[in-house]
């Protein structure tokens, strides 16, 4: 049987950003599969009753500087977006379409969007910012937002945010391998563990 990790996952996430970063490596050092699970972390804590850190104070700011000593820990580049908290709806059902329609193309879509919303940040809540976005990244922006829009895939980023609110999943990221959850992009270590064990 084939290992795998299923990475529930929102782009509003600063913390989904730096485990995206690593996962790809722990599934190739240990021979597993990596699935991406678009979900909706908004509908995620409203069904869990769960809040983002960020509307904690002085949990937000402590979290921030964390996140850049991850970020640094993994050598990989992180700028917090001034224009936090984004609305992640239109950007996971882009997400889920690709996915379901050019599943070829989800990793440029993936590496653009997490680009524009926490490396070079842009203002993601803004729809032609979205559309600019995912045009200079080649894609046909007309064509993806259409597709974002598309009641199929709405329907499928439902039903993968309530699958991911019926295993437990209370917030992003969220890994599972097999039935067991990981919670946090510091948990990496522990899924290397359970996939060498598996």
């Amino acid at each position: 049987m084939t290992k795998s990790v299923d990475f529930y996952f929102d782009f509003g996430s600063p913390a989904a950003y730096l485990a995206a970063t690593q996962l790809p490596h722990v599934c190739a050092d240990t021979g597993a599969e990596l699935v991406w699970k678009p979900m909706l972390l908004g509908g995620v804590f409203q069904a869990t009753g769960n809040h983002s850190p960020a509307e904690i104070k002085p949990k937000g700011p402590y979290m921030t500087a964390d996140l850049k000593r991850f970020a640094r820990r993994y050598g990989v580049p992180f700028a917090h977006n001034p224009h936090f908290p984004i609305n992640t709806l239109l950007l996971m059902r882009g997400a889920t379409g690709i996915q379901m329609k050019e599943p070829e193309r989800f990793g440029a879509y993936v590496d653009a969007v997490y680009h524009a919303m926490w490396v070079e940040p842009r203002n993601l809540n803004d729809s032609a910012t979205v559309g600019a976005v995912l045009q200079n990244a080649g894609f046909d922006a007309a064509g993806l937002l259409a597709l974002a829009g598309a009641q199929e895939t709405k329907d499928r980023l439902k039903a993968v945010t309530q699958e991911a609110v019926d295993r437990g999943v209370f917030g992003a990221p969220t890994m599972f391998v097999g039935d067991e959850m990981f919670w946090g992009q510091d948990r990496l270590e522990f899924v290397r563990e359970a996939l060498a064990a598996a």
